[in-house]
């Protein structure tokens, strides 16, 4: 009778992990090196404010009455996951970060694109279009408001006079859900479509020109060097912008605020959390809904991380 040595399984696992080159020790150290004391100073700012966000939760906690102050455990997460209006925040949420963010990414590309072509105004256009990611978000917010407003606003004048008087100039464009979600749309696309260009640009400028002329040469049409050589040669670029703009969207606050303070059913989650903290000063409650935010973003960025499997670090 022969007998079969069966192959551990840590001793599996370590043949099918790839052997890291000495390049590869160096650059990881290297990286370690130089993000190390931003990570240290980042976790000792922010780790005590997580951590005693996660233990007020457990409480009911009113700041104007912090005698009666009382622990209940998850009571304020059952709460939280059994009231329709924390759906709807959830919803409105994603739903501004989905159509906000495929539209800058859109949108950013071909701005990109542009960028990286033109020759004699470079740096004017990019300075251009950087303008109004420059602008504070709450002017921003007021700018877009006073102009969407039916006592102070143009663009009810400027749609009735294209329309030779088809259109409604005194139109609430606030009073009712879906408007005030394109206005608040709109003006987070107009806000922030430079920064989502300007990681773009950086993407096309480290793809080698060499290949887009030889697809050129061998026939290739622009929409099929796009999506053959250039697209594929941005992956990671493309994948760290739409990273950072669907963590910084889904925290959305300044727009909504400015413009409807959630009436109307245009409520977020980041707005949520500030009218049970700040205006109802329900600390307990506030606390966790912003416990729910944090592992919300947290889940976004890891699903982003895992599922893309995109190696940042040997991206060229």
């Amino acid at each position: 009778m022969s007998t079969v040595t069966d192959t551990p399984p840590t001793r599996r696992r370590d043949q099918h992990r790839p052997k890291l080159s000495d390049r590869a020790r160096a650059e990881r150290a290297l990286g370690w090196k130089l993000a190390g004391p931003a990570f240290v100073i980042m976790l000792a700012v922010t780790a005590y404010p997580i951590l005693q966000a996660v233990w007020l939760s457990f409480f009911r906690y009113r700041l104007t009455d912090p005698d009666s102050r009382e622990f209940i455990f998850l009571s304020n997460y059952s709460v939280i996951f059994t009231d329709p209006l924390f759906y709807q925040a959830l919803w409105n949420t994603v739903f501004i970060t989905v159509v906000t963010v495929a539209v800058e990414l859109v949108l950013g590309f071909a701005i990109a694109m542009l960028m990286h072509r033109i020759v004699l105004p470079r740096r004017t256009l990019r300075t251009i279009v950087l303008i109004p990611y420059s602008i504070i978000t709450v002017v921003s917010a007021f700018a877009w408001l006073y102009s969407f407003r039916t006592d102070t606003g143009y663009v009810n004048g400027w749609l009735n006079t294209l329309t030779f008087g088809a259109w409604d100039a005194s139109f609430d464009w606030f009073g009712s859900w879906l408007p005030a979600m394109g206005v608040i749309m709109i003006s987070e696309i107009w806000k922030t479509t430079p920064f989502m260009s300007l990681l773009l640009l950086a993407g096309l400028a480290q793809i080698d020109g060499a290949m887009e002329e030889a697809a050129k040469v061998d026939g290739a049409t622009f929409w099929q060097r796009l999506f053959k050589v250039v697209l594929p040669n941005m992956k990671a670029a493309i994948m760290v912008a739409v990273l950072f703009r669907t963590l910084d969207a889904f925290r959305i606050f300044d727009n909504v605020f400015v413009m409807t303070r959630g009436a109307n059913n245009t409520e977020t989650l980041s707005t949520l959390a500030y009218k049970q903290t700040i205006d109802r000063v329900e600390i307990g409650m506030g606390s966790a809904l912003s416990v729910v935010l944090f592992l919300l973003v947290f889940a976004i960025a890891l699903i982003f991380i895992r599922g893309f499997k995109v190696d940042l670090a040997g991206s060229k």
